[in-house]
């Protein structure tokens, strides 16, 4: 009897500990703003590294734009149920990085996880972006992409372009455009991310200043001073255009990437990640070719700033989600995964070896233009061309939009809305200033 008794309590303790708790992976929750293919990606990724392991499971979840899931994280966390890892867009990284409680250093969850960690593996241009002053990574290079001009092919040849020499220069843009619309396209040009491009970009790649302090990365009491003679006599060329309808405006954000890929537009200036969209979804011959600069601008082309987004880490976990969340940036950095997830999106590539392993592939010379992004960051870059680091960046942006809208509508003059939005906007760097001094 005591013999039968001892079976089955063995048998009960043993099948207690099959189905115990502590068996049970740990879950890393993933905050992201990635839709569609992106956003397929995203889960490919988790899927991959989850399937790797047995002890963590990564949860991404979709939180909308990179705007609402900020927001949503920022509300989260003082809920106290933050997730582990947010996404978060280029021009939140000064709000981040002013964020010390919210947020735990990269480098800081790595060395303590234990994991190899290296800095100088990842690409210069973008590490450096998400790195401070002391030399200590602050974020996760994750999804970093930049500027490029994609154009339709078969649109250049039935306009009788030549579909293999994109325009280099904003004139030769002028010129493809007028012979798409006298071809009968009407939309021959648009772009996405207007600031960004037309503003941002656009500075760096003519070695020009969009804001004092290095574009805002020596310090927060940077000041904007994108109105000068050069970007005034861009925003008047695009005014010009548009009331030509050579360049027709989709609207804010990444609007008019849809309209590119659906075959409505014939270019775009836009993200290198747009990519990923093309390939999979557009019914054209397309090309990819690098910003378009002023020949008679001395220094130009420079190099262009990053964009997408990388991952940071937020504080109050545990040690043991921690690790968790280090095995998951070690596998994403891993040479093979990091170059496959380049090939795949056209974001850059995340380290020197992914770079390396996708050109002996062969991936570039298969795919014309999918280099070209690479090529515009991996030039040396100069103290007005390194990046752009803002406080209240999301405002920021949003009045450019607004006065650059009037200049579309043929209601202000280039020089009017470029000093309004100067103006508007370092009012928003003042504010951060204030409400920041002393924290950096």
């Amino acid at each position: 009897m005591y013999r039968t008794l001892r079976r089955i309590a063995c048998a009960v303790t043993l099948g207690a500990a099959l189905s115990s708790p502590a068996s049970a992976q740990t879950e890393i929750q993933w905050w992201h703003s990635m839709g569609g293919a992106l956003g397929e990606w995203i889960n490919d990724l988790a899927n991959d590294f989850n399937k790797s392991q047995t002890q963590y499971k990564i949860v991404p979840t979709f939180k909308g734009s990179y705007d609402e899931s900020m927001t949503a994280a920022i509300a989260a966390f003082r809920a106290g149920n933050a997730p582990h890892i947010l996404q978060v867009f280029e021009v939140g990284t000064a709000t981040m990085m002013a964020s010390k409680s919210a947020i735990v250093p990269v480098g800081e969850v790595m060395k303590k996880a234990g994991v190899t960690f290296d800095p100088n593996a990842y690409v210069p241009a973008v590490a450096g972006y998400y790195t401070a002053p002391n030399g200590q990574m602050l974020s996760f290079p994750f999804n970093s992409s930049t500027t490029v001009f994609h154009y339709n092919k078969d649109a250049f040849k039935a306009a009788g372009l030549d579909p293999n020499t994109p325009p280099r220069t904003w004139p030769e843009v002028a010129l493809a455009a007028a012979k798409l619309k006298a071809s009968g396209h009407k939309c021959p040009f648009t772009t996405s991310w207007v600031s960004w491009t037309q503003l941002e970009s656009f500075a760096a790649w003519h070695n020009t200043e969009f804001a004092t302090k290095g574009n805002g990365m020596r310090g927060i009491d940077a000041r904007l001073n994108f109105n000068g003679p050069l970007h005034v006599r861009h925003i008047e060329n695009l005014g010009n255009m548009a009331k030509q309808g050579l360049f027709v405006y989709k609207g804010r954000g990444n609007t008019a990437d849809g309209v590119f890929v659906s075959g409505e537009c014939a270019m775009v200036t836009g993200s290198s990640a747009l990519y990923g969209n093309i390939k999979r979804n557009a019914k054209f011959a397309s090309g990819i070719a690098a910003l378009p600069y002023y020949p008679d601008v001395t220094g130009a082309p420079q190099n262009t700033v990053i964009g997408g987004a990388s991952l940071w880490v937020m504080s109050g976990k545990k040690d043991n989600e921690y690790k968790g969340v280090a095995q998951f940036f070690a596998h994403l950095s891993k040479p093979e995964e990091a170059a496959k997830s380049h090939q795949r999106t056209g974001y850059l590539p995340l380290t020197k070896a992914s770079y390396e392993l996708t050109e002996k592939s062969g991936f570039y010379k298969q795919n014309p233009g999918t280099d070209v992004s690479v090529e515009q960051m991996i030039r040396k870059t100069t103290d007005k061309s390194r990046g752009i680091r803002l406080g209240n960046f999301v405002q920021i942006r949003t009045i450019n939009d607004e006065e650059l809208e009037q200049v579309w509508a043929g209601k202000k003059s280039a020089k009017e809305a470029l000093d309004a939005a100067v103006k508007r906007g370092n009012e928003q760097l003042e504010r951060f200033q204030k409400a920041n001094q002393g924290k950096n």
